[in-house]
């Protein structure tokens, strides 16, 4: 315990000394803490062995695990204050179909390459798995986004149908990779099965609503009965831990599995409860203050569960390839044709693509569940490279694509000076 201690009050405070010099280069704080999660990581640091500093194995960092659920809850529930009536009226159109059809064409595109890159190189991929890892490149992380967008106090229609898209991301990602994992099944296994291809993800998308919307009532319910600021953002974290705990919760009705999705659940209640809650944006204020310590830890342990071992493996660095140029030309491609679809500022459709790349924690989870696949430790490892990529490199081009749109003001952008 003592240990444990120990290494996560370094780790943070190593975390925020590193964003120093990453604002003197310009690059955003997200990067900085997963660069120092890589250095107190297993592959470096870590192998050390030395007590209370860096994380020795891989199971040090699984053990805590519980930070970054917690985290990615306080995450979606902090995205879900963005789904306002209000801007619903005005984006909620275009927020649904940009997100779909991004996602959709990101999908193709990489199906695509990845099944070109079979019909040269049969021994490196097999079908199932090109059609897997197309599946999971539609996937958009969240918490690197919601950072950036916080750090540098973004501002305007972008940043608005970017968080509606990042959330709206999560639930077209579930299905598609579902269906797809069901045909890339099949097709190793022979025989289709409609339960977990259609039913399921819908079933699982519908279920994880509805326990957040009921938790968003609930929610603001029980915030009726406190007054003080301190006893109502308690309440507050102990109903996005309470919908964190309950969507970890998985049971069968008849053949069907059904489950939660985090995102969905910690969403919808933060969706319902500030659209509801008169309060809501002065509590949610004070919200974010208090959870950035467990924000800054999640990056943290992100980087430390890098595995940088793959880079020795040229395979893995070929497919990676080819998945990263593909998926990065899909979401962008998608972003922008989906926005001229439906009649988004020239700025929008130029910079929102550049926006969407940035992948971490639903597409680890996602290639965790492809590891039944013949070849599912590659699917694995070809998701570790290429978010070991996105990360590095994802919130600065986040904060580029949001520069160049006028949504940061140029003060934010502007080199802490050095100090004497």
């Amino acid at each position: 315990m003592e240990n444990t201690l120990l290494c996560i009050s370094l780790a943070l405070i190593a975390g925020l000394l590193m964003t120093r010099p990453a604002k003197r280069v310009g690059l955003p704080a997200v990067t900085a803490y997963l660069v120092t999660g890589l250095l107190l990581g297993p592959y470096c640091l870590g192998r050390l062995g030395l007590a209370g500093i860096g994380f020795h194995t891989m199971a040090d960092v699984a053990s805590l695990s519980i930070i970054p659920d917690a985290a990615l809850g306080f995450i979606a529930f902090t995205i879900g204050n963005e789904f306002r009536l209000s801007d619903l009226r005005s984006m909620g159109r275009q927020a649904i179909t940009v997100g779909i059809l991004q996602a959709v064409v990101t999908t193709i595109v990489v199906d695509a390459a990845l099944i070109a890159l079979h019909l040269l190189f049969p021994a490196a991929i097999s079908i199932p798995s090109a059609i897997t890892l197309g599946a999971i490149a539609a996937a958009t992380a969240p918490a690197a986004t919601l950072m950036v967008v916080r750090q540098y106090r973004a501002e305007g229609p972008l940043t608005r149908l970017l968080l509606m898209v990042v959330a709206i991301d999560d639930a077209v990602g579930l299905v598609l990779f579902s269906a797809s994992f069901g045909v890339a099944h099949a097709l190793e296994q022979g025989g289709i099965s409609v339960i977990t291809v259609v039913v399921e993800p819908l079933l699982e998308i519908v279920l994880s609503l509805l326990l957040g919307a009921v938790a968003g009532y609930i929610l603001d319910w029980s915030e009726r009965y406190f007054h003080s600021r301190g006893n109502r953002i308690s309440v507050s974290v102990a109903f996005v831990l309470l919908t964190v705990g309950l969507s970890s919760v998985e049971f069968r009705l008849g053949p069907v599995h059904c489950g939660f999705s985090l995102l969905l659940v910690c969403m919808m209640t933060g969706t319902v409860f500030c659209n509801i809650c008169q309060t809501s944006g002065a509590l949610m204020e004070r919200l974010d203050r208090w959870t950035t310590p467990l924000s800054i830890l999640f990056f943290i342990l992100s980087g430390a569960e890098l595995d940088l071992q793959i880079l020795g493996n040229p395979m893995v660095l070929l497919i990676g390839a080819v998945y990263i140029a593909a998926r990065s030309a899909g979401k962008i491609l998608g972003a922008r044709e989906s926005c001229a679809l439906t009649g988004c500022e020239t700025k929008i459709q130029k910079y929102l693509g550049i926006t969407l790349l940035p992948q971490a924690g639903v597409a680890l989870g996602m290639a965790l569940t492809a590891a039944s696949l013949s070849d599912g430790a590659m699917v694995r490892n070809v998701v570790l490279f290429s978010v070991l990529v996105y990360e590095m490199v994802g919130p600065t081009l986040t904060k580029n694509a949001l520069a160049a749109a006028g949504e940061i003001h140029p003060d934010e952008l502007k080199p802490e000076p050095s100090k004497v």
